[in-house]
């Protein structure tokens, strides 16, 4: 009987997906087959909530054999990629009880994802990176909201004001959940919940600069029903002694300054032996395919993944990941058996935020028109992407 070894390099979205679409793709035909899923930490984080901590005391870490159980054909190896033998089929890891070890495989399969942005050292603030981060950024807010109580106006005021840097959709979804978090502990606490301020700095000139201009009015009428004043066409510059400076030259005198800043792919793909593009993602072809690297594939956040039809590039989101996870168990086996491989197809225009516990909204266009959905059937569609994206049911 063949024996096949599959390795998947992460275990983020475009990871843990991949496992289960290989999982279905590859099983059966007469081959014994290997599965193996490597990953620096036992779990998956949610990388998409990470607001979620920041304003509540939510787990968004869900613990791999969770979602691949013992003796459902999935390995799980914990440790750090740091270099892959193209020629000898091995990849070099970093134990987590120490020391490097190396892994062999017939198919190789690089979804490390990305990393949160931050900001340089000296720009002040807390950068919303790590469940850490965000545990961080609650205590302090909370600790804001019980100094204000017993300061003076002028100081309370600035305790009650708060910024979030970054106005893609992590900062929407931040500042929303913040402001209804806030001003809920604030009513508890005797505070008025009408001081507080959250104020969202967002460098465009309106949010969500790639759909329609309509979309990013209703975006910006829903945040203020939370609370949320957005600051158009302006950056931090930095955040210094609860002192925010504004690239217009304005300042805002706040109790804390939260970042938002996106994601990069992952900065180790280079080092690991991948070629990769100037904004460091890995070169593929329309079938996933690393360039120059037989059975070697990419997708993810860390992949320059485009449509051949369209020429038009995945953006790095969760639904994204989903789908080309798919067609890559398709991919794989097409290749394995020696059959024709699909190649890939953009995923459809639809965005969805949240916009605070059980609030959202939804946009797609299809057949040329714009559709939104909002309120609580907007929140559970966006809900439901979320847990698909992670395999939970």
């Amino acid at each position: 009987m063949e024996k096949l070894t599959c390795v998947v390099v992460g275990g983020g979205y475009a990871g843990i997906n991949a496992v289960k679409a290989l999982q279905k793709s590859l099983k059966g035909a007469g081959r014994e087959l290997r599965l193996i899923l490597i990953n620096k930490d036992p779990y998956h984080l949610r990388k998409v909530l990470l607001f979620k901590p920041a304003a509540l005391q939510e787990d968004i870490a869900v613990p791999l054999r969770r979602l691949f159980p013992e003796g459902e054909g999935v390995d799980l190896v914990q440790g750090e990629v740091t270099r892959v033998d193209f020629d000898a089929r091995q990849l070099i890891y970093s134990r987590s009880e120490g020391g490097d070890a190396r892994l062999g495989y017939d198919i190789l399969v690089m979804a490390a994802g990305s990393m949160v942005r931050r900001p340089q050292p000296d720009q002040g603030g807390i950068a919303l990176t790590s469940p850490e981060a965000a545990e961080q950024i609650r205590r302090m807010w909370k600790q804001n909201l019980r100094e204000a109580a017993a300061a003076s106006a002028e100081e309370r005021a600035k305790l009650l004001t708060f910024a979030v840097a970054g106005g893609g959709i992590s900062g929407i979804e931040t500042s929303a959940e913040l402001a209804h978090a806030i001003r809920a502990d604030a009513e508890g606490m005797g505070l008025h919940s009408a001081d507080i301020r959250v104020y969202l700095v967002n460098a465009e000139e309106r949010l969500f600069a790639q759909g329609p201009a309509k979309v990013s009015r209703k975006l910006e009428r829903l945040l203020a029903d939370e609370g949320v004043t957005t600051l158009h066409g302006r950056k931090v510059i930095r955040e210094r002694g609860g002192v925010i400076a504004l690239s217009d030259g304005s300042e805002i005198s706040a109790g804390l300054c939260v970042w938002t800043l996106g994601i990069v792919p992952n900065p180790r793909l280079s080092s690991m032996g991948f070629p990769v593009t100037a904004e460091g993602k890995v070169v593929v072809d329309a079938s996933y395919r690393v360039e120059g690297k037989p059975g070697v594939y990419s997708i993810g956040d860390c992949a320059q993944i485009v449509d051949p039809e369209t020429g038009r590039a995945d953006s790095m989101t969760c639904k994204e990941a989903g789908a080309q996870a798919a067609r890559l168990g398709q991919v794989v086996a097409a290749d394995v058996e020696g059959r024709p491989a699909p190649v890939h197809k953009g995923y459809m225009d639809v965005f969805c935020f949240g916009l605070g516990p059980a609030k959202g909204m939804v946009w797609t266009r299809q057949w040329g028109l714009d559709m939104i959905i909002q309120g609580r059937l907007g929140w559970n569609i966006r809900k439901f992407t979320w847990d698909h994206a992670s395999l939970l049911k």
